[in-house]
């Protein structure tokens, strides 16, 4: 059974950092393309950040430059470390598995940033 499993989301100050995990459990891990997305209420998900299993990297340019995605295939976890939050940013943030037809998701966690 797959499982991936979304923390560290909370509330934070605007200009504050967050550190989201996520823990994959059911899949052969480096073989998976991880990502992480978001949805803000009354928005469409959107891609955050994604990194293939060879490490390549790729960020929506919203988050260019405050964002940090890596994985550690040991662990079969991924992270998102976010620094200088925005109140835009607020949204429930989803980890995604991608190989090839599979695709996965977590049940996703809540950032909020608000002073």
């Amino acid at each position: 059974q797959v499982q991936l499993v979304e923390s560290g989301g909370g509330l934070v100050q605007p200009g504050g950092s967050l550190r989201l995990s996520c823990a994959a459990s059911g899949i052969y891990f480096n073989m998976y393309a991880m990502g992480w997305y978001r949805q803000a209420p009354g928005k469409q998900r959107e891609l955050v950040a994604t990194i293939t299993s060879g490490g390549i990297i790729n960020y929506a340019d919203s988050v260019k430059g405050r964002f940090t995605i890596s994985r550690d295939n040991a662990e079969n976890t991924v992270y998102l470390q976010m620094n200088s939050l925005k109140p835009e940013d607020s949204a429930y943030y989803y980890c995604n598995a991608n190989y090839r037809e599979l695709d996965y998701w977590g049940k996703g966690t809540l950032v909020t940033v608000s002073s």
